[in-house]
């Protein structure tokens, strides 16, 4: 059966972009979670919409002693669930389904990949051509695929290119980092490196930019004179479930601040790039995190606030604390919520505080950034007894990506009331079309060779140079430092604590409870 890709775009509100050229995709870790819940079903999608060329081939590597056809059938059910019933056609899928493939081996044995090189050969009419490695495994698994790689030549581009991408976390400290990126540079070149971090996939993510640079209205007043401050949110509902192995070892600072809070951190604060290409983009924004000075012992006692969520009620129901989560030691002081203020030492920010907060178990789940603008001069309404609302611009990433302004405006009638009304834009309404998932704007970009909207060496050194000295600063600061909070809150008091003591305050969570505080706040 042939699809006609323009049309079945048409059909869906979507448009075919770029489309990649022919290769082999080769994902280690392909009967994992991140495979199934993600990347296959990203993969299907590509195909479908023809951005992923008919000549390709994905072959899947794990350790499980299955043959191709099992393997198709766990992809079949892992793509099935991620679309639902309604949505999964099964004559396309037949069609996807002839490009998978499956090889078992143990990825920690170097043997394994001289036969994986003659796999890809044998699939790809004898020679290596154009290659795509996906590390969707343990970060322990890292170093082995990439000794692997090099031992049987699979980084060699003398027959077509070869990329990488590698997950986070990159490391687990500035020391790990180097040594990780050393390790990868040893059998590939920096350009052949992709390093991941899917909210830079998310759409809203991506219009951040656009947003600054690409209106007249907004960049003008896109610094210190006219902001106040600016407050990131990365909050979940969710507790760390059967992640507690992982989250021990890394704790909600390694695991959200320095990747995903950092990146957009550096988008909403970055220059403008001479062009919209990886380098320039990429430049820009390790410059930003390049004048943020590193905290001291007492900055960070000052600054941060780090919390760990207790039982509580959730959605209309007891859920537990993180200590008697699974695999969670019981004396464990791993923080699931990180609050902290950055200052951007540069012309354009100095003096603006820049706060971040990420957690599990509170209020609500959003994933958001508010610019918070300085409150008008008020001698013009000096007879009113309220003060007029600072404006502020809300770009939310999750969910319901858009983009929200708030304004102050005239109420109606004859007296000189004012209120504070919002412009909702919303990107399902607006262009009534599906939103790609971030991992499938990822995955093109990479069979693309755009590297835009992934990381490079020097912005993870950069990053885990601010937040090297917050984690040593924490191991020397008593328990007793530790904030707790319950389960479906707003998170730690210390936390509004830490914005209190500069006049400012977060964004409310709680839906109901923000609508009251606006309502009571005209």
């Amino acid at each position: 059966m042939t699809i006609d890709v323009e049309a079945v775009a048409a059909k869906s509100g979507e448009s075919v972009l770029s489309k990649a050229e022919p290769c082999v995709i080769i994902i280690f870790g392909a009967t994992g979670d991140l495979t199934k819940r993600k990347l296959m079903p990203a993969l299907c999608h590509l195909a479908r919409k023809g951005e992923l060329s008919e000549a390709s081939v994905i072959i899947g590597v794990d350790r499980e002693p299955i043959d191709p056809d099992t393997f198709r059938a766990l992809m079949q059910s892992a793509v099935r669930e991620a679309k639902g019933d309604q949505l999964f056609d099964d004559e396309e899928w037949c069609q996807f389904a002839q490009k998978l493939d499956y090889f078992a081996c143990d990825l920690k044995d170097p043997d394994s990949y001289a036969e994986l090189a003659t796999r890809i050969q044998d699939l790809n009419g004898g020679t290596l051509s154009n290659r795509l490695y996906y590390c969707a495994t343990p970060p322990t698994l890292v170093s082995s695929i990439i000794d692997g790689l090099g031992e049987a030549k699979l980084a060699s581009e003398a027959s077509g290119w070869a990329r990488i991408i590698i997950e986070k976390p990159f490391g687990r400290d500035l020391a790990s980092a180097q040594a990780l990126s050393d390790y990868a540079a040893g059998v590939f070149f920096e350009h052949q490196i992709y390093r991941i971090d899917h909210y830079l996939g998310k759409e809203t993510v991506q219009n951040i930019l656009v947003f600054r640079f690409g209106n007249a209205l907004f960049e003008p007043v896109w610094n210190r004179n006219h902001i106040n401050y600016v407050e990131i949110t990365a909050a979940e509902t969710l507790g760390i479930g059967y992640r507690g192995g992982y989250y021990e070892e890394a704790g909600a600072l390694r695991d959200m601040v320095t990747n995903h809070m950092m990146q957009l951190l550096a988008l909403i604060a970055m220059e403008p790039p001479i062009a919209f290409d990886a380098d320039a983009v990429r430049d820009n924004k390790v410059q930003v995190w390049r004048t943020i000075k590193p905290m001291t012992v007492a900055e960070v006692a000052a600054k941060t606030v780090r919390g760990q969520y207790e039982t509580g009620q959730l959605e209309g129901g007891k859920v537990p604390g993180y200590k008697e989560e699974p695999n969670v030691a019981s004396d464990s002081n791993t923080e699931t919520y990180v609050a902290a203020e950055f200052r951007i030492e540069n012309w354009r920010w100095a003096g603006v505080p820049f706060y971040l907060r990420t957690g599990k178990r509170l209020a609500r789940g959003v994933t958001e950034l508010a610019v918070h603008f300085k409150r008008p001069p008020q001698p013009l309404f000096a007879n009113r007894s309220e003060l007029i609302e600072p404006n502020v611009i809300v770009l939310r990433i999750h969910p319901n990506e858009g983009i929200d302004i708030s304004f102050d405006a005239k109420q109606p009638g004859n007296e000189m009331r004012t209120a504070n009304v919002r412009m909702d834009f919303r990107y399902q309404q607006a262009f009534n079309m599906r939103i790609p998932e971030a991992y499938e704007t990822l995955l093109l970009d990479a069979l693309c060779g755009d590297a835009t909207l992934f990381t490079r060496r020097d912005g993870v050194e950069a990053q885990w140079r601010l937040i090297d000295p917050i984690l040593e600063a924490w191991r020397q600061q008593p328990p007793d430092s530790f904030s707790k909070y319950a389960a479906g809150s707003e998170g730690p008091k210390a936390a509004d604590e830490l914005l209190a003591r500069n006049g400012h305050q977060w964004r409310l969570l709680d839906t109901q409870l923000q609508r009251t505080h606006q309502t009571g706040a005209k």
